[in-house]
């Protein structure tokens, strides 16, 4: 049975009710409130009706002579008493060593030994200010595990990037339960990675963890847009780049097989991810090509070339080379002209301000027709961007979203870079830039919607010449 550690319902009415709510929804999960060893923190928990208290205290002589001022007597008197009251109202107790770590080792076992004596359910070794590593963390469950019988939990913070490897070896060592966050969110520096923890338990040591691993990405985006903290895009598992393939000689290898250049015992497809071949200064010719017949751009060797050398040149400057931005190369290259636009912006007008509803109105034709949609939005371009997708002939979802000012002042020069999917999960860079933030971003939405639409229709002529 997993467990999610719901809030701190003690801290604040906000946190009891968030904490209440999810006790609400009926989860396949227990559901969990943290609590300091004080007999008031527990009823709040208890008020929400969990399923577990946790319960904490500190124990190494640091934290115990300066945050809490009790003696090492005081600190077991109190363990006792505590756990001895949640196990009088509910079955399941944790019991956390804070700062387990720094803790002297002979002193942590006793302490656990009495929680446990006291009905502790399941025992937490916190490493609190991420100060160990993973040699000693094995050692230190293992002999825990050997002194205390409880199943064994851990929490790592992240202070010096070792909270999941920590993690991990703690499971080595003997723990039975792991505490993780989505994109490894925590006090300073975070803690255990949730998808990092999963895939290296599920991928290299086999271990079943019960997770739907196929949702790591998805989650990792929903609870980074909530957060208003972004992913790093060299992120591990859900990165924008963690399966994307730029270098010639990887993309090569990973075009012939893909476990050349990747894992091969977890792929993009186990987390809900895709794999991408991106442009860039080490962009190769074999990833090239391979992206020009998507859409059925067919250079020849000399042309492969020139265009594979633009690339580079823009990509060395320091820009980002997006999808659009090859296909306009490559029929530079070639001398082919541009292609149909199924989607041209006519007209846009955009009503905000701070007593009216953000309201974008856009006319425009689609193959030729011409449409108009209105719609609302948290802001301008919100707004603009929903209504130019009301009237886009093709769904797609908008991925990835950034603003960036190139140059400096009220006025300086925004460029827009956004990552769009098809129904079918092919992934479309496109940017644009502009003085005006919302016209840079409805600018960027359009090219890239022209261009899911062009793969659609030269798919739809290969399947047509493939059928005659």
């Amino acid at each position: 049975m997993h467990v999610i550690e719901a809030g701190f319902p003690a801290s604040s009415d906000a946190e009891r009710d968030i904490v209440s709510a999810v006790k609400g929804l009926q989860l396949d999960a227990q559901i969990c409130g943290l609590s300091r060893s004080l007999k008031s923190d527990v009823d709040a928990c208890l008020d929400c009706d969990v399923d577990m208290v946790h319960v904490f205290i500190p124990t190494s002589d640091i934290q115990r002579e300066y945050t809490i001022r009790k003696s090492r007597e005081e600190v077991l008197d109190i363990t006792r008493s505590i756990i001895g009251y949640v196990r009088d109202h509910v079955d399941q107790c944790m019991f956390s060593a804070m700062d387990a770590t720094r803790t002297d080792w002979s002193y942590l076992v006793e302490v656990f030994r009495a929680a446990v004596d006291a009905g502790a359910t399941i025992i937490n070794v916190p490493d609190t200010v991420g100060v160990i590593t993973p040699t000693a963390m094995k050692k230190l469950i293992a002999h825990i595990r050997q002194e205390v019988n409880c199943p064994i939990d851990v929490h790592c913070h992240n202070d010096f990037g070792l909270a999941v490897a920590n993690t991990i070896a703690a499971v080595e060592g003997g723990a039975s339960q792991v505490q993780v966050t989505v994109n490894g969110l925590g006090e300073r520096a975070g803690n255990a990675d949730l998808a990092q923890t999963v895939m290296t338990l599920e991928s290299i040591y086999s271990i079943k963890t019960g997770i739907a691993t196929t949702g790591l990405v998805e989650t990792s985006r929903l609870v980074s847009r909530y957060a208003g903290i972004g992913i790093p895009p060299i992120q591990p598992i859900v990165g924008e780049n963690a399966f994307a393939h730029e270098s010639g000689i990887h993309s090569h290898g990973v075009i012939t097989r893909s476990d050349t250049f990747e894992p091969g015992i977890m792929t993009p497809e186990m987390v809900g991810h895709r794999r991408r071949l991106k442009l860039g200064k080490h962009a190769g010719r074999h990833a090239v090509r391979q992206m020009l017949c998507e859409v059925h751009l067919e250079p020849d060797d000399t042309q492969l070339d020139e265009i594979v050398q633009r690339v580079k040149v823009i990509a060395s400057r320091g820009k980002r080379v997006t999808d659009a931005d090859l296909y306009e190369i490559a029929e530079s290259v070639m001398q082919i002209r541009g292609g149909k636009k199924t989607l041209e912006l006519q007209d846009i007008a955009i009503m905000t301000g701070n007593h009216v509803i953000p309201t974008a109105s856009v006319r425009a034709t689609v193959n030729g027709n011409e449409h108009v949609f209105s719609s609302v939005g948290n802001g301008p371009v919100d707004a603009a961007v929903k209504a130019i997708l009301g009237i886009m002939p093709a769904p797609i979802q908008l991925k990835e979203f950034s603003i960036e000012a190139i140059s400096g002042g009220t006025d300086a020069l925004a460029h827009v870079s956004i990552t769009v999917e098809d129904e079918r999960g092919r992934v479309f860079d496109a940017s644009a830039s502009s003085d005006d933030i919302v016209l840079a971003s409805v600018e960027a939405m359009i090219t890239a919607i022209n261009l899911v639409c062009r793969m659609q229709e030269t798919g739809e002529l290969a399947e047509g010449a493939a059928g005659k």
